[in-house]
C-alpha cells in the first residue's frame, strides 16, 4: 500500500496537500497524523520515504489500512513540508478536511486502486 508512488501520483499528492492547506485542514507531523488517523478524521495521509530512522513512521501505513485511509509514500520530507506550508521537513502530513481538494483525493484513491 505504501510502495514508491509514480511521479504523477506524487505530484497529485503534493497538489492535494497544497489545496487542502489553503481551503481545508491538515495535520503535520507523525504524532499529529497518528492521532487524527486513530480518531478516524483523515481523508489522505502522505509519508516521506527519507525519514530517518524509518521506525518513526512505520506504524502509519498499518493504521491507515485499518481505518481505510489512502496512504502514499512520497520521496522527500523537505517537499512534503513545503507542500504543507511549513519551513521545516516533515515525515508525515494528513489531510483532515479536504476543502477544495476533494476531487484530487478521489483521483488519487482511484489511481492507487489501479496500481
Amino acid at each position: 500500500m505504501t510502495n514508491e508512488a509514480p511521479k504523477e501520483l506524487v505530484d497529485k499528492v503534493y497538489e492535494a496537500i497544497e489545496v487542502a492547506k489553503a481551503t481545508g485542514k491538515l495535520r503535520k507531523g507523525t504524532n499529529e497524523a497518528t492521532k487524527a488517523i486513530e480518531k478516524g478524521q483523515v481523508k489522505l495521509v502522505a509519508i516521506a520515504k527519507d525519514v530517518n530512522p524509518p521506525e518513526i513512521t512505520m506504524h502509519i501505513p498499518l493504521l491507515a489500512e485499518e481505518k481505510n485511509v489512502p496512504c502514499i509514500q512520497v520521496p522527500s520530507k523537505e517537499e512534503l513540508g513545503a507542500a504543507a506550508g511549513i519551513e521545516v521537513p516533515t515525515g508525515c502530513v494528513a489531510i483532515v478536511q479536504e476543502g477544495d481538494a476533494k476531487q484530487l483525493i478521489k483521483e488519487i484513491a482511484d489511481m492507487m486502486k489501479k496500481a
